[in-house]
């Protein structure tokens, strides 16, 4: 019934037990993952556990604070893991101006190269945008992009409103649980259902009443019933309209799960 959109399975945190991870996020309701890689070898080690479990998908791209790293030689790696059938998107890509790891031009040359490549391979682009919302649209909309997902949303309705005019979802993580929240909760009050995707980001930002720990796939029940108490509805429905725009953007079939099949 769950999608968690946005998750990093192939990350460290995760490594000595990845596997019973997956399988309590199984057992919560969760019917498909999607682990996003950050640079050349974690997208390499994304697609490699996509491969491993049925409802488990990839995306492949260079975040950010990665781009000062990349060269001709990494995009040509990433175009070769894009074609298997398991990777489904191209990101995490975007700006990061909160903490500039990587210099601000080579952030800009290296999104706008990215959005370029994500249509040249016709896949739907996952953005990272954080302090950087004026610049990060304009690109967008420059690029001719017109498909894809701002990830862990952090703009205001405006904003969010001028991504879906775009043709963008916005994903909602953990941090709407948070009392403080108070411009997403806005957001997701005010965005259509049909418009949202649902997120873990784990291992980051834990929803409450995990905060602080180490977050996981199996902790997106969460998210879900907060958004649904914000928009005054059903957490099913809310789980199973987001789960339903997180297949049709990502191109994935009805899951194995709901036919009776597993991860």
């Amino acid at each position: 019934m769950l999608i968690d959109s946005h998750a990093h399975l192939e990350m460290k945190e995760f490594d000595s037990d990845r596997p019973d991870v997956i399988d309590r996020a199984r057992l919560a309701g969760v019917d498909g993952i999607i682990t996003v890689g950050t640079n050349l070898r974690l997208s390499r080690r994304a697609l490699s556990i996509a491969r491993q479990y049925e409802n488990v998908y990839a995306s492949v791209g260079i975040h950010p604070h990665d781009v000062a790293k990349a060269d001709k030689k990494t995009f040509d790696e990433l175009k070769l893991l894009a074609e298997d059938p398991k990777v489904v998107a191209y990101g995490e890509i975007g700006l990061d101006y909160f903490r500039n790891i990587s210099p601000r031009e080579k952030q800009t040359e290296m999104f706008g190269y990215q959005l370029a490549l994500a249509l040249e391979l016709k896949l739907p682009v996952i953005i990272h945008d954080r302090d950087a919302h004026e610049e990060t649209l304009r690109m967008v909309k420059a690029s001719g992009v017109r498909q894809g997902v701002f990830h862990c949303f952090s703009g205001d309705y405006i904003m969010a409103r001028q991504c879906i005019d775009l043709g963008f979802y916005v994903s909602v993580p953990g941090v709407v649980t948070f009392d403080k929240s108070t411009v997403l909760h806005e957001v997701v009050r005010h965005v259509p259902l049909d418009s949202i995707l649902l997120e873990t980001d784990c291992p980051y930002l834990a929803p409450v009443p995990f905060r602080g720990k180490r977050n996981e796939p199996s902790f997106i029940v969460h998210t879900a019933k907060k958004v649904a108490a914000i928009k005054g509805v059903d957490w099913e429905e809310v789980a199973l309209t987001a789960a339903r725009n997180t297949r049709k953007l990502f191109g994935i079939a009805e899951s194995a799960a709901l036919r009776g099949g597993a991860f």
